[in-house]
């Protein structure tokens, strides 16, 4: 029976609603609320007993309690049907952009079913005032009855004020300020462990045993990256923040300082990708494969056609492992420690196309034509190769750009062909037409011009030294941030490339006067065509591409450019001649 309360004349009683499913309902507490507020005004408040006025104040804190537990559901209630209106937006845009074997749906799912899980939780934070207020009414009902003294009754309201306190604390603790349990995030010198493990371990305390455990069955060598400095004098010894102290505005570190990759676990697991229909590259592979597996311990991946090229050679080889569909391939990166590539900058774009997101280390051997990104020599392979898997590594992160083909067709603009990760450059020409390219071009939604040529160049810094360079483009660092707007053989004379910074969006629409289509190319592959009304959208993307250095990034770039493109080299001017006085 649900407990009720009488006035002392008898005429009226409040009946509390029995909860259904373990919760109250809105339209109960509403009427719940105004009984009470009905007892209160039919209660004998002019009396001068103290016990009255007692219940008095304890039965306006449950009013209290019960509006702001309406008040919760309903907001919570509003929440969650937010969060389902987003879910189908999300839903309906991904199935979409889902590319083959990569089931977007099913994270998406997850990450809205948590959601709405926190949002249940904070509903429960809400309730559990109620349920204090309740336990308070039920004991100064007692108390009334029982006649207590003062004293005790300031015990009582300790102990309430400490229950009241302890629940907000674990509130506060559970749900957090982003709707993520704390007690889920682990802390500053927990030890790692793996993914599916359900153990929560909190604040280093790991023994020995339980260390050696997690590292033997960890499937993936655990890194950390860090700035490197030259020294306890170098001015690189500043906070990556800007300051402003004494009137001063300071700005500290640059954008291209170099980042170190140390191993806190050792590399298991190496992927070795080599470049095709060549008779020095099949030999060092197989050279290379060996002497890892017997000296180095290491579990070795390859591409199919290489392990065939391999076992055909020697059943020595049967070690070797490889994937049989492209679907294992999006698994990749949780099994794989480190990327190996034998070839020239097209094997390295290889590789990088193969991670649709988190990308190993990588360490590009020179085997090609030109290596502007593959500064470690064959001949020496086992020398760096021991060096890098004992650590540390300099690297240098090389960004991606993050591509969608928005048609003309297409009802709104989550429904995309896409995502493409390009590593240099993404292109749009006129293809075989013999007309201009006309292309709008629009940048986070701002006007920027109308490319009147052959076609446009996004690139990215690391391409700054491909496509983008023969047609006029500035040579930049690899890990300056930006995205370079390069003109094809523009029909103006003004028009000069342009560096964009990096967190901003590039549109490039095809007009509806344009004579003629136009067509993208993606890394110097996967063309596709834009007709009029279509557009391509490219930004940054998340996941950049480590790639190991042989000395630091800076002194591999200028390397690079002077032995690749003998930049700046000219016979020097004879000191033999005429001086000034």
């Amino acid at each position: 029976m649900a407990p009720s309360k009488s006035n002392s004349s008898g005429d009226a009683s409040v009946s509390w609603p029995q909860p259904e499913n373990g919760c109250l309902n809105s339209v109960s507490l509403l009427s719940s609320e105004k009984a009470v507020e009905e007892l209160l005004e039919q209660s004998p408040l002019q009396e001068t007993d103290d016990n009255l006025i007692e219940f008095s104040e304890a039965m306006r804190t449950v009013a209290k309690a019960l509006r702001r537990a309406a008040e919760g559901k309903a907001s919570a209630q509003a929440e969650a049907a937010e969060w389902k209106r987003k879910y189908e937006l999300e839903r309906a845009r991904n199935l979409h952009l889902e590319p083959k074997g990569y089931n977007f749906y099913e994270k998406l799912q997850s990450w809205w079913t948590w959601s709405s899980l926190c949002s249940a939780i904070g509903t429960i934070g809400i309730m559990l005032p109620c349920l204090l207020c309740l336990d308070i009414c039920k004991e100064q009902e007692r108390k009334i009855s029982e006649g207590p003294s003062h004293r005790e009754n300031n015990r009582d309201d300790e102990r309430i004020e400490n229950l009241a306190r302890r629940s907000n604390d674990q509130s506060e603790q559970c749900c957090g300020s982003n709707g993520i349990c704390s007690h889920e995030v682990l802390r500053d010198g927990e030890c790692d462990t793996d993914s599916k493990s359900h153990e929560v371990l909190r604040d280093g305390e790991c023994d020995t045993d339980s260390k050696s455990l997690l590292y033997k069955f960890a499937r993936k060598a655990s890194f950390k990256l860090s700035w490197c400095c030259k020294g306890d004098q170098s001015d690189q010894h500043k906070h990556d923040i800007v300051s402003f102290e004494r009137g001063n505005i300071t700005t500290a570190e640059r954008s291209s300082k170099q980042i170190s990759l140390k191993w806190e676990t050792h590399p298991r697991t190496v992927l070795i990708l080599t470049k095709p229909n060549s008779t020095s590259v099949r030999i060092l592979c197989a050279e290379m494969v060996r002497w890892l597996r017997e000296q180095k311990k290491l579990d070795i991946y390859v591409e199919p056609r290489v392990r065939v090229e391999l076992v055909t050679e020697s059943s020595y080889y049967n070690f070797v492992q490889t994937w049989k569909e492209d679907t294992e391939i999006m698994l990749l990166h949780t099994k794989v420690d480190l990327v190996v590539t034998l070839g020239g900058d097209g094997t390295v774009l290889w590789a990088a196309s193969m991670f649709k997101g988190p990308v190993p280390p990588v360490v590009p051997f020179s085997l090609g034509s030109l290596g502007f990104m593959t500064p470690f020599h064959s001949e020496q392979y086992r020398d760096y190769l021991d060096s890098l898997l004992k650590g540390p590594i300099s690297i240098t992160l090389r960004h991606r750009l993050q591509c969608h083909v928005i048609r003309e067709a297409a009802k709104n603009e989550y429904e995309t062909e896409g995502p493409i990760l390009v590593l240099n450059e993404v292109t749009i020409d006129r293809g075989i037409s013999s007309y201009l390219t006309n292309l709008e071009c629009y940048c986070d939604n701002s006007f920027v011009t109308c490319v009147q040529g052959d076609g446009l160049i996004l690139s990215t810094t690391s391409g700054s030294t491909a496509y983008s360079l023969a047609a006029g483009g500035s040579m930049v660092h690899p890990q300056v941030p930006g995205i370079l707007f390069t003109p094809i053989c523009p029909h103006s004379l003004s028009f000069r490339p342009l560096i964009l910074p990096e967190y901003v969006t590039l549109r490039v629409q095809v007009p509806f006067n344009s004579r003629s289509h136009a067509w993208a190319s993606f890394d110097g592959k996967d063309r596709k065509r834009l007709a009029a009304g279509d557009a391509l959208v490219c930004s940054m993307a998340t996941w950049p591409v480590p790639t190991a250095c042989q000395v630091d990034s800076t002194s591999d770039f200028l390397t690079s450019i002077h032995d690749g493109l003998h930049w700046n080299l000219r016979k020097t001017q004879s000191h033999d001649g005429p001086r000034d006085i």
